[in-house]
């Protein structure tokens, strides 16, 4: 049995998803459109030109997703609120209908004794806001601010614990360098500007919300890993220094009063655009700090690529999920420390962690994912470990409560605790999902 003794009595058991993941009803209840409604519907974006539209039907599904929380016996649920659901342009009118729906969400989980852990902006932003000048314009972060102002109004008086942005990496360099997510750009001039606004709106959405909820426990997401060179070579230590850089550093320095690493700019060459008063904002003071982790960086210098010049070479021998990504939960337990040592963190939860595999409903109509099984096991002793190590980790959320749309991977990667038949809507949990269940209530029973 996973030994996880070691974790706090009320350690935090939870589950995560993402609005456009699993929501669909893209055009329904006042929506508006979102950038990935307009990358998904680019041919050639995503994988077998699969889009969000439909997705889990979570919108009109979700008290068939609430009780499958129930029955896996989560204490906590982390969702993502659509803005353009909220504020279908973006600013301006409040969709009434869009907030209706995040209000019976949110009762429904307190009457269940679930905490909802709400996300402000899961790489949604309304399509007219990117019309505007999207993140590399500074009005975007002050549009953020006030819808999270509109959100906090009306969900604060019950919920506590909010995040605000989730992954501003993918945002800022898949979605604005690499191009591989929204809005597809692949220019290192507007993605250093849309990582500095992101940021920007971090912090406003902080005051916001702190004006709004007297109790508020405010935190942001980001994903971080372990970074390491690939061999003993001067240059391969180089690039795991820009991969730190890059990976860790540009998202965590500032929001802790650091500013944005010098190395990095002149990596880059490109300047943020700070005004007077904006460091200030952006490391407003935080409640707690989640941490996204799925691999670790075994970063190879690469000179002729794009910024910041490094390639992950393969690894003989490494165990690797259906994305890819290798197994390596010991770089879990390193990257909570380095959060601990390096930056003071007073709380932390892993807020997503999880694997994707090719899983199909057996003869006997059960999912068997031992390799996930396995994974979870191996990642909860690694936070059981990081305890151990001092580390104030104060609760862990599976991704993913359901399989769903993985972005621009369309649907071919599963990593839900549950199983979902999109043709058909079922849901089946999964052998993992089962695991997870067993090992909170172990924990639980002391």
């Amino acid at each position: 049995m996973t030994e996880l003794s070691s974790l706090p009595e009320d350690f935090v058991w939870g589950v995560a998803t993402a609005a456009y993941q699993i929501e669909g009803a893209a055009t329904e209840g006042g929506r508006g459109p979102s950038i990935w409604d307009t990358f998904s519907h680019t041919p050639g974006r995503v994988a077998n030109g699969d889009t969000g539209d439909v997705a889990c039907d979570h919108y009109h599904r979700w008290p068939e997703d609430l009780g499958l929380m129930k029955t896996l016996g989560v204490d906590a649920y982390r969702f993502s609120i659509a803005w353009p659901r909220v504020l279908p342009e973006g600013r301006g009118q409040v969709n009434e209908k869009g907030l209706a729906f995040y209000d019976r969400l949110t009762d429904a989980l307190l009457e269940a004794g679930i905490t909802p852990f709400p996300t402000l902006y899961h790489w949604d932003l309304p399509q007219a806001l990117q019309d505007a000048g999207g993140w590399p314009a500074r009005e975007t972060a002050e549009h953020f601010a006030d819808y999270a102002a509109v959100v906090a109004e009306r969900l604060g008086d019950r919920i506590t614990h909010w995040a605000t942005l989730n992954e501003p990496l993918c945002s800022a360099w898949i979605g604005h360098l690499e191009g591989r997510m929204a809005p597809g750009l692949t220019d290192i001039a507007a993605a250093v500007p849309a990582s500095y606004h992101l940021h920007l709106g971090h912090g406003l959405a902080v005051r916001a919300l702190r004006a709004a909820i007297p109790d508020a426990q405010v935190g942001i997401v980001n994903n971080l890993t372990h970074c390491e060179p690939y061999s003993e070579r001067e240059a391969d230590v180089a690039a795991a220094r820009r991969a730190d850089g890059h990976t860790n550093r540009w998202w965590m320095d500032p929001i802790h009063g650091r500013g944005y690493p010098q190395d990095m700019i002149d990596v880059y060459g490109v300047d943020v655009p700070e005004r007077p008063g904006d460091l200030e904002t952006i490391s407003a003071p935080l409640d707690w700090l989640g941490l996204n982790y799925y691999f670790r960086n075994v970063a190879a210098d690469d000179p002729a690529g794009p910024v910041p010049h490094i390639t992950q070479p393969e690894l003989p021998g490494a165990h690797t999920t259906h994305m890819g990504w290798e197994v390596y939960p010991q770089g879990l337990v390193r990257t909570l420390r380095r959060m601990t040592e390096d930056y003071g963190a007073r709380r932390i939860y892993v807020t997503e962690n999880g694997s994707a595999y090719p899983d199909t409903v057996d003869a006997d109509g059960q999912v068997h994912d031992p390799e996930r099984v396995r994974y979870l096991e191996q990642h909860l002793a690694a936070c059981a470990r990081a305890v151990e190590e001092g580390v104030p980790l104060a609760g862990y959320f599976a991704w993913s409560l359901l399989d769903n749309f993985e972005w621009a991977y369309g649907y071919d990667k599963r990593f839900g605790l549950v199983h979902v038949d999109y043709a058909t809507q079922r849901r089946t949990v999964k052998d993992s999902g089962r695991r997870f269940a067993e090992l909170l209530a172990q924990h639980r029973g002391g």
